[in-house]
């Protein structure tokens, strides 16, 4: 890429503040000469970093142009500096992966939630109480949204934003509602454990939902509920009330992520093995998706990749000591997924969730590697 003298001045002018702030936050107050980019490789290295966000798959998706991300450059490398902080990594040392994580997913969709919360809160007038602006990231199991999640409240709360995170998995039915939903569907496999439509406490959701979008003043706290997957051999329940994080007020972003947000109820002819579970989806909208404003979908090509991304996932979970599902219990589990995923996942990449306003809406294909892929 050859990168215009105009885009050029911009860089180097708007590096000058972004080094003595990574200085500063190193060493201490910085002067300015130590802190500007004033050998040949350091410069070298940020045009080489500079073109790299630039090549990235979601530029086009997202408006992003050299030019834009000239203007921005500072709140680039601000971002990917804390972005290694959160991950432990050497910001002066990335791997080709780690970078492309960092600069090619994670900071242009935390830049394009910021304009969604901008946009949010431009609807009310000062001295309004705003509420929290809810940001629906639907992706399959193992597909990296939670880690996707972590980081974006991580750069909200260092740009200053308070944030707040919660999974559909919070609120999954406890153990002991799971097994009588079991008792009352015998020889549904899809309503053995935890996972489809009709597994959730929905009325919980909704009542957790409303509260987190009241918290719009100072002092007002509320606990998240949060749920165990590691309990029970792997097969989870709700953790202990006592375990889960409190936040406080102001909230201005709420994270809401999970494997079947969005998913919409379908003719019945169509999923006649998921009738049940079909029927069940119907009051899924009022209890999540209505409090949805903007959405992030995460696409794949192939929902049998579930299996590989769970089997990693349990597998660093008992290497961390925690009781996880042995490699037969993960293909079970996942089995019981995929026919959702498959008469689900088409209509929700082609049409949207319900309600949807297109303007509000990401869509983020990945590979197998969890990477996204450029637009066609």
């Amino acid at each position: 890429m050859v990168v215009s003298m105009d885009c050029w001045m911009v860089i180097l002018r708007r590096l000058v503040r972004y080094f003595v702030t990574i200085a500063s936050n190193r060493q201490g107050p910085a002067k300015l000469y130590s802190a500007f980019p004033t050998s040949p490789a350091l410069v070298s290295s940020v045009n080489d970093l500079f073109e790299f966000i630039c090549s990235g798959p979601l530029m086009k998706k997202l408006g992003f142009t050299a030019e834009t991300v000239a203007e921005s450059i500072d709140k680039w490398l601000q971002c990917g500096f804390h972005l290694c902080q959160l991950f432990r990594l050497n910001d002066l040392n990335l791997s080709a992966p780690e970078k492309a994580r960092i600069y090619h997913f994670y900071v242009p969709v935390f830049l394009w939630c910021e304009d969604q919360l901008l946009r949010h809160r431009s609807k009310f007038n000062d001295g309004d109480e705003i509420p929290p602006l809810v940001i629906g990231v639907s992706a399959p199991q193992g597909s990296g949204k939670t880690t996707l999640v972590f980081a974006l409240e991580y750069l909200f709360r260092r740009s200053g934003r308070s944030a707040a995170t919660l999974s559909i998995d919070d609120f999954y039915l406890t153990a002991e509602d799971q097994a009588e939903l079991r008792s009352q569907n015998p020889g549904n496999a899809l309503l053995e454990f935890r996972g489809n439509a009709g597994s959730h406490d929905l009325q919980f959701s909704i009542d957790t939902l409303t509260s987190l979008s009241k918290l719009t003043k100072k002092g007002m706290k509320m606990k998240l509920p949060r749920y165990d997957k590691s309990a029970n051999g792997g097969r989870g329940d709700r953790a202990d009330p006592s375990t889960w994080p409190e936040v406080e007020g102001p909230i201005e972003v709420v994270l809401f992520e999970g494997w079947m947000l969005g998913f919409k109820p379908l003719p019945n002819e169509v999923v006649k093995a998921l009738e049940v579970v079909n029927k069940n989806l119907e009051a899924y909208f009022d209890a999540w998706d209505k409090f949805v404003e903007a959405w992030i979908i995460i696409k794949i090509k192939d929902p049998n990749c579930v299996y590989q991304w769970r089997l990693q996932a349990e597998v660093a979970m008992r290497e961390d000591g925690k009781p996880g599902m042995s490699d037969e219990e993960v293909l079970d589990f996942v089995s019981r997924y995929l026919p959702a995923y498959k008469a689900y996942l088409p209509p929700h990449y082609s049409e949207g969730p319900k309600g949807l306003d297109p303007d509000r809406l990401l869509v983020i294909e990945i590979d197998e590697e969890r990477n996204p892929i450029a637009e066609k």
